[in-house]
């Protein structure tokens, strides 16, 4: 069984193909939508979603969340104060959702389609793949979540050609796709983004209104172990969502014996967001530039990502594209589905309807260069495109160079991702440092062939034109990436840290947030929480289930109760 994967930088979800199409695989506390936070306990087990969100709540410093905007990178994250990378991180969300598959389907699941932003670089790609392998899954295929969604929301079931945007905001990354369907080809043919904007950037927006409004300083919210910060970022989460229902929405946040309460009306919030919105227009103006595609000429746009909930989201899209955004799909659900319909397409399941499906490279490909400014002079650091950003892969194209230095024996291929004319402001996938016969400058050479495919797998292929010797090696990067070696390694050490059993959950998901509680409530309030809980551990030492469960729907009573 191959499952689809949403790896989400604020939530996680998985789905599966079906003989009814796509379904959502819930989790162990039945919700469709898992957390992508990850915390420890004070046994060293690791917990994920729901409860590791209330845990982080409780103790900032035993969880970590929003790592996904990290991947690929050398960041660490400290849990009770052992350190973790984002993949790692990750592999436990994936490692959860994978036993939630399990046990709804009855049987092992290995492989995965996991989907990742349109403008993820090959370094974060490759993260993804080791988060996987990390969490037993084998992921073969990564898929961009606009083609994700687009697959979703059926655009290939159109009846007639089209031309479609895809708007991805989520969490923590932003993409912008441009989709052609002349059926049954479905066409990517340009994606931008930016990989730092996200939703969690408009609750940083609310957050500093509240501090401005309370004669706060904004710098206040640096100090991530603070539980004020911890307070104040759940409370503008709440804020956010509710001003996608009502007009203005009264915050009020506790910091030591003094509460602090401001008023935030969604039209001052409006107002705050105009650089967010700013910035969300660039990747567009440079998707629609570089497809050649006038905003007159689109016809559908998708909204992707529980960010596009918000109304000036949707009065931003109607605006710039000059059409209502289609909301008949769940914009938190989108992507997996998408993904589950890949997953299908791998599998060749009969109830999916086949689609040629054509992606893009998300960045330019190339190498480093010498330009010759003067008669004897050359400067060094130059970017030579060789596989231009958004052209439809897979595809090969080649390129030739000389050398420039008289009895020069050898020539170094460097292997660059990025869009700088500069070549060290790009990112370095690899080098192969290719021999060649002694002799003068410019009458030795050879051909560079990119061959970049639909995996984000990139061939070398460098060939001596004097002897027609030729070199060859798939590139795999370097700095942060692990040969296999390494990653088993990091698997055996990883091992000591267990996911507790899935019937556990429940439980530990309510003490987690029971604790959440009594940290916030004082008085007669808090006396009345530990009394719920008191009796609902009586229940749990009896081993009555009748009583555990009667005890347990009380307790959750009283503290939806609390946070209502």
């Amino acid at each position: 069984m191959i499952i689809g994967i949403d790896l989400g930088t604020t939530n996680s979800l998985a789905a599966y193909m079906t003989e009814d199409g796509p379904k959502i695989i819930p989790n162990r506390l039945g919700n469709n939508l898992t957390p992508s936070v990850v915390a420890m306990d004070k046994d060293g087990n690791i917990c994920v979603g729901e409860t590791a969100k209330e845990m982080m709540y409780a103790d900032p410093t035993c969880a970590a969340s929003v790592f996904k905007r990290s991947m690929g990178t050398d960041k660490e994250f400290y849990l009770s104060g052992k350190r973790f990378k984002a993949e790692e991180l990750s592999s436990f969300v994936l490692r959860s959702l994978k036993e939630d598959a399990e046990a709804l389907l009855g049987e092992k699941v290995e492989e995965a389609v996991i989907s990742v932003p349109a403008y993820f670089n090959d370094f974060r790609r490759k993260a993804v793949k080791r988060a996987g392998k990390l969490a037993g899954l084998n992921v073969e295929r990564i898929i961009a979540e606009p083609t994700a969604a687009a697959m979703a929301y059926g655009l290939y079931k159109e009846k007639r050609d089209i031309k479609a945007v895809v708007f991805d905001l989520g969490g923590g990354t932003f993409d912008i796709s441009i989709l052609m369907y002349f059926a049954p080809i479905l066409e990517i043919h340009a994606v931008a983004g930016d990989n730092f904007l996200g939703g969690e950037d408009f609750t940083k927006v609310i957050e500093e209104m509240f501090l401005q409004k309370c004669d706060l300083p904004v710098n206040i919210a640096d100090n991530a172990d603070d539980r004020f910060v911890v307070d104040l970022y759940k409370e503008a989460e709440r804020c956010k969502r509710a001003i996608t229902d009502t007009d203005r929405y009264k915050m009020s946040v506790k910091k030591g014996d003094k509460t602090y309460t401001a008023e935030i009306t969604r039209t001052d919030f409006e107002k705050e967001c105009a650089g967010l919105y700013e910035r969300l227009k660039v990747p567009i103006r440079k998707a629609l530039s570089d497809a050649k595609i006038k905003l007159s000429e689109i016809d559908k746009v998708v909204p992707v990502g529980g960010a596009t909930r918000m109304p000036g989201i949707r009065s931003f899209l109607a605006k710039t594209f000059n059409c209502f955004p289609d909301i008949s799909i769940n914009p938190d659900e989108i992507v997996a589905v998408g993904a589950a319909i890949q997953a299908g397409m791998k599998e060749r399941n009969d109830s999916v309807k086949e689609v040629i499906l054509t992606d893009v490279c998300p960045f330019t490909l190339g190498t480093e260069v010498s330009v010759r400014y003067s008669e004897f002079k050359y400067e060094d650091n130059h970017y030579c495109p060789i596989i231009e950003r958004n052209t439809v892969i897979p595809a090969s194209r080649t390129d030739e160079f000389y050398t420039i230095r008289d009895h020069q024996t050898k020539l170094d291929i460097t292997v660059l991702q990025g869009e700088s004319r500069i070549a060290s402001e790009n990112l370095t996938l690899g080098h192969i440092v290719v021999p060649i016969p002694d002799n003068k400058a410019g009458e030795e050479g050879v051909k560079v062939t990119f061959t970049y495919d639909i995996n984000s797998i990139l061939e070398v292929e460098v060939t001596v034109m004097s002897t027609g010797k030729k070199y060859r090696e798939v590139i795999k990067g370097i700095e942060t990436d692990m040969t296999d070696e390494e990653i088993d390694k990091r698997f055996e050490e990883l091992a000591y840290l267990k996911l507790p059993p899935r019937e556990q959950e429940r439980n530990r998901y309510i003490f987690a947030r029971a604790e959440r509680l009594f940290m916030e409530l004082v008085g007669m309030d808090r006396e009345r929480l530990e009394n719920y809980v008191r009796l609902f551990e009586a229940a749990l030492d009896s081993g009555d289930e009748g009583e555990i469960n009667y005890k347990r729907s009380r307790l959750e009573e009283v503290m939806d109760e609390f946070d209502n």
